[in-house]
């Protein structure tokens, strides 16, 4: 998917554009310059296009205050790393000094720039826009991101100025694998094990590996991609400018792939940063193994530890629960080639599909045990259950009225589906449609 960068100095607007075009309030919106001061992502979908769209904190070019620094590194960040984009000036206040090193910085960049002149309320003040040619970007945009005015036209410039889709580099039977997990819990050396050589830089440095790095290879007849991706860490934490990039670079990594491998630290267990990379591969559809490394520095094991390590670790991830778990040692190779297998399985339990027959009778049998929710006098009815797609699967089910599905009668059936057919370790995607 393409990303789109919103860009500019301090209090240009830029959040309150973003909350519009992604549909809801997710940037903070103060009359403070500096109050987005990390990059925010979300996805954006116009005339059939979908694309994300990064928020960024704004460019200040002259400021050395700390904040306002490290703001200025995570904007020139997201630029990089963008396909396209957008840069947003303030047409109430003219050109500054600071917009003219931003475009300065921008026409180095070689990457497809589009000009909004935001704040400009109603159209007899479109004219102030032409003082922005100067900047040498080409057409500036008359814009309200505040007033929904020309945001229409704006997206018609986006799309149009986005790459094409590009080719999949590898064939359709090759599986991609992404290797996800904070710093120094052992990813590269995993990656290292796996494929019998050091591809991948080894250190007890957290946020040694910068970059994706991609290794194709065979094992057993199947052919995989093995992506080692940055470490994640808490915003907090992250203090190298690079690093920063690299966080961008992991999550497009799980874009990317098949299925994650969640490597955790077995000394430190499940931490909360852990559900949150857990949850961003969970809401893209992508198969799931967690990867329980450092299994030989527990001491103190008995036929009993695992067992309760994964209890916990489950109960911990209730909404991803459907993963396997493998204990291993990425340092002394033990268990490491299995987890190939979990792959395999995981595979081709994302490519599943279920008969539309079958999957009725298990239906119509999980309802007469359990009668569906009523509102108001009115009971739901599940006319029909198809599944539509894989990787994830995805059932499609045809109700009388969709307000009636509760979320939790909806886990009920996820769960009733999952005891007959399993799918270990992809999530479900259940859509819920109207059917008179």
């Amino acid at each position: 998917m393409p990303y789109v960068a919103i860009v500019g100095r301090p209090n240009v607007g830029k959040s309150t554009l973003f909350n519009y075009l992604v549909g809801q309030r997710i940037s903070i919106v103060e009359d403070t310059p500096g109050v987005t001061r990390d990059r925010i992502y979300a996805d954006v979908e116009w005339t059939g296009h979908t694309f994300t769209m990064v928020d960024t904190g704004g460019i200040d070019t002259v400021s050395e205050d700390v904040l306002l620094k490290q703001m200025r590194h995570q904007a020139e960040i997201a630029i990089e790393e963008a396909d396209l984009v957008l840069f947003l000036v303030d047409g109430r206040s003219g050109v500054t000094s600071a917009d003219q090193e931003v475009a300065r910085i921008l026409r180095n960049t070689k990457k497809p720039i589009i000009l909004g002149v935001n704040k400009l309320d109603v159209p007899a003040l479109f004219p102030h826009a032409a003082e922005f040619y100067k900047l040498g970007l080409g057409e500036p945009i008359p814009m309200s991101g505040g007033n929904r005015i020309n945001l229409g036209d704006l997206l018609d410039l986006i799309v149009e100025a986005l790459p094409k889709e590009q080719e999949e580099p590898y064939a359709e039977d090759v599986i991609k694998i992404a290797v996800m997990g904070r710093p120094n819990v052992g990813k590269s050396s995993l990656v290292n094990t796996i494929l019998g050589e050091n591809r991948v830089i080894v250190s007890d440095i957290p946020g040694t590996t910068r970059d994706a790095i991609d290794s194709l290879f065979e094992k057993d007849g199947h052919r995989y991609v093995i992506i080692d991706t940055a470490g994640l860490r808490k915003k907090s934490k992250i203090t190298e400018d690079i690093e920063r990039f690299s966080v961008v670079r992991s999550l497009r990594a799980v874009d990317r792939s098949d299925i994650c491998l969640m490597v955790i630290d077995a000394t430190e267990g499940i931490l909360e940063q852990d559900k949150k990379i857990i949850g961003y591969a969970h809401e893209r559809g992508k198969g799931l193994i967690y990867v329980v490394n450092k299994w030989d520095l527990i001491e103190k094991k008995d036929d009993k530890t695992a067992d309760l390590f994964k209890k916990t670790l489950l109960q911990e991830m209730l909404f991803a629960d459907y993963a396997p778990v493998i204990f291993v040692s990425a340092k002394t190779g033990q268990r490491v080639q299995k987890i190939f297998e979990l792959v395999n399985l995981v595979s081709k339990e994302q490519n599943k599909r279920i008969a539309t027959s079958a999957l009725m009778e298990l239906i119509n049998e999980a309802t007469l045990v359990t009668p569906p929710p009523q509102s108001r006098g009115k009971k739901l009815k599940i006319r029909y259950v198809a599944q539509a797609d894989v990787k994830p699967p995805t059932l499609i089910f045809f109700v009388n009225d969709p307000e009636l599905m509760h979320f939790s009668y909806l886990r009920f059936l996820e769960n009733r589906i999952r005891q007959v057919y399993t799918f270990t370790g992809t999530p479900l995607k259940l859509v819920v449609r109207q059917k008179e």
